[in-house]
């Protein structure tokens, strides 16, 4: 180790320190950066006393995510404003004492200062942030003593040749700090965009759905193609790439290009979307709960969820149950003895199925949507009956009423000597002896 070196590089430098003590240019800096940090630090505060986004915390709302954001930005205004004061004090110092390298120092920190600031107020990942902060505040701070060119360069020296591609330290160090920051950017603005699509209650659920995926769509693009001229890669070089995607979409992607175009059609068309009661044609059934690019997920009454690739619903055949109108018709069956008064059974029928709670009846419906009773046929036993009736949704999961009935049914005929009749069969000897 050459100590010689180092003690003259010490004496150098406290020369330089004793020269700046003595220089009236030094103080005279000195004094312009503390007037400009007060100045700034007084016109922040009078901005955010003045504006209402700034001052009050924003409240519940459809864009409170937007007014958040604005909101945090009031803890901006003074690093943004102390840059640009000190911007305007460097020209004063040079018209006043031909120096201005002190007030440049001091804007240089200012920026550090700033991106300090942005980091603990917009990002709220802990780990996310600890990177961040590695990253971003050491590479300012190289920048103000202007050491960040010759770092640049030597890691941009550290590097391989793979065929036609230069993979350098500093070109994979910035592919992956701005590609951590793009993708934190691109998460962000999907989910507020998301969330902003989704509380327009003047669209209905699938317009807002299909608008929402398509948006995320878009981000997700958008970022892939700055992130590829980040990297230095020329788009115009994906062509060949491209034609091996599509080969590849064409036989090992198959089922995944299906359903994914599936999923677009589904959400274009609105042939099902969320709250839907779907009935699959293997018989299983469940509420969509959930429409992807890929799949649809079913939530079933009793707790488990189905997932259907969304080409299940545009090359087989289900039921829509609830798409467009929810009321749904049911009906009872059942048989009475041969000696019951069917003109008194069918009053009481359509009095005991009018008096459930969840049973359309009244004035305001229409006679065909009145709960019924009638004959449906002579069986060997007794008269057969059909009851039916309309209710609001599906006849399973909190909605029991079609269980409710028949126990109200067996009350009322139990109350009024109604006789469900056993299987019977009449026996004859043709020879008694």
């Amino acid at each position: 180790m050459d100590f010689s070196r180092i003690n003259e590089l010490a004496r150098q430098w406290l020369e330089t320190l004793e020269q700046w003590l003595r220089s009236p240019q030094f103080y005279a800096q000195l004094g312009l950066i503390a007037a400009t940090v007060l100045l700034a630090y007084l016109a922040a505060g009078l901005i955010r006393r003045a504006v209402p986004l700034l001052r009050e915390p924003p409240k519940p709302g459809v864009f409170k995510a937007i007014r958040n954001v604005l909101y945090q930005f009031g803890g901006l205004l003074f690093p943004l404003l102390l840059i640009a004061a000190l911007g305007i004090s460097a020209r004063i110092s040079t018209d006043l004492v031909a120096q201005d390298w002190l007030i440049k120092i001091a804007q240089s920190l200012a920026t550090v200062f700033l991106i300090y600031s942005i980091i603990r107020r917009y990002v709220t990942n802990p780990v996310a942030a600890s990177i961040t902060k590695w990253i971003a505040i050491p590479v300012a701070t190289l920048h103000v003593f202007g050491w960040l060119d010759d770092v640049t360069t030597y890691l941009d020296s550290l590097s391989i040749e793979l065929g036609n591609i230069h993979l350098s330290v500093y070109g994979v160090a910035r592919a992956l700090i701005f590609g951590s920051l793009l993708f934190w950017l691109g998460r962000v603005s999907n989910n507020t965009g998301q969330q902003i699509i989704r509380k327009q209650e003047a669209l209905d659920v699938g317009t807002r759905e299909v608008m929402a995926k398509l948006f995320q769509v878009l981000v997700a693009v958008a970022i892939m193609l700055v992130l590829l001229q980040v990297m230095g890669i020329n788009l115009t070089t994906l062509a060949v790439f491209g034609g091996a995607v599509g080969v590849g979409l064409g036989f090992g992607l198959q089922s995944i290009a299906s359903n994914f175009i599936s999923g677009i059609i589904i959400l274009l068309d609105r042939s099902v979307t969320v709250g839907d009661y779907v009935e699959l044609e293997d018989g299983r059934a469940g509420i969509i709960r959930e429409m992807n690019m890929r799949s649809t997920t079913l939530e079933t009454f009793d707790g488990k969820d189905i997932v259907v690739p969304n080409e299940k619903f545009i090359t087989g055949e289900f039921i829509n149950w609830t798409h467009k109108d929810p009321q749904q018709r049911y009906s009872i069956n059942l048989s009475v003895a041969y000696s019951t008064d069917l003109h008194a059974l069918f009053t009481l029928l359509r009095e005991t199925v009018a008096s459930h709670p969840q049973v359309l009846s009244g004035p305001q419906f229409p006679l065909e949507m009145q709960p019924d009773a009638e004959i449906s046929g002579f069986g060997d036993s007794g008269i057969d009956i059909l009851i039916e009736y309309w209710m609001n949704g599906i006849d399973d999961g909190p909605n029991r009423v079609g269980a409710d009935l028949l126990l109200m049914i067996w009350d009322a005929f139990r109350q009024h000597g109604i006789e469900i009749p056993f299987p019977q069969r009449e026996v004859r000897m043709l020879n008694p002896s």
